[in-house]
C-alpha cells in the first residue's frame, strides 16, 4: 500500500504536468500569430482541404455511366456554385452533401 506522501508526490507530479501541457498552447501562441507560414497556411488551406475532399468523393466516379453519375454532377455543381457564391466551405460541404444524398435516393428510386 502506498504511503500518504508517495500519493501526494504523484498527484503534484500529475497536476504539473497537466497545469503545463494545458499553459503550452497559450505559451507558443504568441510567436505564431506573427508567422508569415502560418498566414500563408490560413489562407490556403481551406482551398486545399476543399480539392482534396472533391478528388476523395470523385474516386469512383465512372463518366461514363451517365444515368448513375447525374447525382453526383449535379452535386458538385451545387458545391461549385455555393461556394462562389457563400464562400463557406461549410455550407458547401453541406447543401452538396443534401443534394447528392436527395438525388441519389429519388433518381434511382425512379
Amino acid at each position: 500500500m502506498p504511503t500518504p506522501l508517495y500519493l501526494a508526490a504523484a498527484v503534484a507530479v500529475s497536476t504539473a504536468i497537466t497545469w503545463g501541457l494545458r499553459a503550452l498552447p497559450f505559451a507558443v501562441l504568441t510567436p505564431l500569430r506573427r508567422s508569415a507560414v502560418l498566414r500563408y497556411l490560413a489562407f490556403h488551406m481551406p482551398v486545399g482541404i476543399m480539392l482534396i475532399l472533391a478528388l476523395y468523393t470523385l474516386r469512383d466516379f465512372r463518366p461514363t455511366a451517365w444515368p448513375a453519375a447525374l447525382p453526383t454532377v449535379v452535386a458538385l455543381a451545387a458545391a461549385v456554385g455555393l461556394h462562389l457564391k457563400t464562400r463557406n466551405a461549410v455550407i458547401s460541404v453541406l447543401g452538396a452533401t443534401a443534394v447528392h444524398v436527395l438525388l441519389s435516393t429519388f433518381w434511382a428510386a425512379g
